[in-house]
């Protein structure tokens, strides 16, 4: 009997103990229930806060110029429509304006000067005069048109009147990587070749850039089409059409329409977490009419440009860096060489080279840099109706330059050259002192 009372009250504990901890699980529950039912009331309202955010900083961005970045507007339909074509709401374009001058010395005279050209590669002489120089006082203008297109342009201003060296086109909303520019541009050949004169590291243009393309690189009408590949670093490979005015290595009258073509690639990665390398191979060929090859004769026939470009940046901080810079070029010319003095014709093969290296250490606002320029490094073939002409010694230059540059705005440079590349025996002595200055907007140079 005692055996049945215990049973039946060790049962009884159980189902009230049963119903106890029932009550306690669904108490719990409740409350969690309750607890996740705040929870969505926050995330509800704080979504609605984001959206209210975005609403806000896409009416801020369509208000404001926003010509600094060159990129796409990515959202078109919240812009009001103010512009030429009443879809543009970017109606301010960046306007800046950079004085590029400098004084020049030399122990040769005026005459000297103005014959001192290149022999075998170039009969353009230097036109540096002794005393204060003007290259340009630079006008230049980027706004965005509209979601799918930049429109860019360079007027420099010089003592011979204005012209306008660049006015092109970019687009900004093509898929997979694509790009196109048109209308008159600085080629993407190589690497100084796309560069306006006061972004460069030295006063003049490197001497195989003088000696195959001219003082002021290649620059011409035409169409580029580029595509940034989508591997691991950057790749951006491109091709050019243009119309081959260039003066030296073409010439407008060789050939009606376009006649010159580009190819070239461009890759970039870091190695360290301070240091860059970026480099890629170019090459440009098409029909050529010359007559700078030699005085009093005009050359007809075909060029090609081949051209390598290496670049090491080492950057630990803003106030130090140090860059080494170098661009090897290979030139092949055949056709027909024709004295317009004798009036006799005989064909002419060329096959040159050149190649150029710098290095510029930056401490603060201070930058010192060393540059060697060569040309005939590995080749000089001046094939003229079979005979292989020699015009003496390697053309050479070694130059120096010491920058102080008080705002990012300003730069004063003294620049050295000893340049041996007349094949004469006479070395020129060149000093520079350069003033570059910069007002209004202007877009920052790329690596």
């Amino acid at each position: 009997m005692k055996q049945w009372a215990v049973l039946l009250f060790i049962i009884l504990s159980l189902s009230l103990s049963s119903r106890a901890y029932g009550a306690d699980i669904e108490s719990r529950l409740k409350a969690l229930e309750e607890t996740l039912l705040q929870q969505g009331k926050t995330i509800e309202e704080q979504r609605k806060v984001i959206i209210e955010l975005k609403e806000e900083l896409r009416n801020t961005r369509t208000e404001e110029t926003a010509g600094t970045e060159k990129k796409p507007i990515e959202e078109p339909k919240a812009q009001k429509a103010t512009g030429l074509f009443g879809a543009s709401a970017l109606t301010n374009p960046n306007i800046s304006l950079v004085l590029n001058t400098f004084a020049y010395s030399s122990n040769l005279n005026k005459k000297e000067l103005e014959l001192r050209n290149i022999p075998g590669y170039t009969a353009a002489g230097i036109e540096n005069r002794k005393g204060f120089n003007l290259d340009s006082a630079e006008l230049f203008l980027f706004a965005p048109v509209d979601p799918y297109f930049n429109l860019y342009a360079t007027i420099p201003v010089t003592e011979n009147g204005a012209e306008v060296e660049e006015a092109y086109f970019v687009t900004t909303s093509l898929p997979y990587g694509f790009q196109v520019k048109g209308g008159k541009f600085k080629s993407s050949f190589g690497r100084i070749n796309s560069q306006h004169p006061h972004a460069w590291d030295f006063v003049d243009i490197p001497l195989v850039y003088k000696a195959f393309s001219g003082p002021e690189g290649i620059t011409e009408k035409g169409a580029q089409l580029t595509y940034l590949t989508p591997l691991p670093f950057y790749t951006l490979l491109g091709a050019e059409a243009l119309q081959g005015e260039n003066a030296i290595l073409f010439g407008p009258d060789a050939k009606p329409g376009p006649h010159a073509y580009t190819l070239f690639a461009k890759a970039s990665f870091d190695l360290t977490d301070n240091s860059t390398i970026l480099f890629g191979p170019s090459v440009m060929a098409g029909k050529t009419k010359t007559d700078s090859v030699t005085a009093g004769a005009g050359f007809r026939g075909a060029s090609t440009l081949y051209g390598l470009e290496f670049t090491y940046k080492w950057k630990p901080s803003k106030t130090q860096s140090i860059i080494v810079q170098s661009e090897y070029l290979y030139r092949r010319q055949n056709g027909d060489l024709e004295n317009t003095v004798a009036l006799t014709t005989g064909p002419l093969k060329r096959a040159q080279d050149g190649l150029y290296l710098q290095t510029v250490y930056q401490l603060n606002r201070w930058r010192a840099g060393a540059r060697y320029d060569v040309l005939s490094l590995f080749k000089d073939d001046y094939i003229l109706a079979g005979a292989n002409q020699d015009f003496g010694k390697k053309p050479w230059r070694a130059s120096g330059m010491l920058e102080f540059n008080p705002t990012e705005f300003s730069r004063i440079r003294l620049q050295y050259n000893h340049d041996k590349t007349a094949r004469d025996g006479k070395t020129s002595q060149e000093l520079f002192l350069q003033f570059v200055f910069g007002i209004g907007a202007h877009g920052a140079h790329p690596f």
